[in-house]
């Protein structure tokens, strides 16, 4: 039995351990994109879709051991605050009311989904 529940155990982490690489991904690829002005840069181009592609593949891969939704909701919420977090480093945008609380609208959706059973 407990090494059942190990196995479960170390499952259910290697589907989060997936999910942040894709993450990670997602968000080098987003910030490649804005790097690559409309893709008529090669490189940052290349690189935009490579890291959506690990990015997918590896959301499909944690998805064997997680729920969709919650999933999605992880891999979409801290993607969009990440990328927001970025624009303002990298790229000097404006740190707006609006964007502070849809960024805590977001976090407070993942934490709803995962305190509602959803995993």
């Amino acid at each position: 039995m407990c090494t059942t529940v190990r196995m479960v155990c170390t499952i259910v982490r290697m589907g989060y351990l997936l999910l942040g690489v894709a993450i990670a991904a997602e968000v080098a690829a987003t910030t490649a994109m804005k790097y690559s002005e409309g893709f008529s840069k090669l490189w940052p181009s290349l690189f935009t879709g490579v890291g959506y592609v690990i990015s997918f593949v590896l959301l499909a891969q944690a998805l064997k051991s997680m729920s969709i939704g919650t999933a999605y909701a992880i891999w979409s919420g801290v993607g969009t605050a990440t990328v927001a977090a970025l624009g303002l480093v990298l790229f000097g945008e404006e740190l707006s009311f609006a964007k502070v609380a849809g960024i805590v609208l977001i976090i407070a959706g993942v934490v709803a989904l995962n305190m509602g059973g959803a995993h």
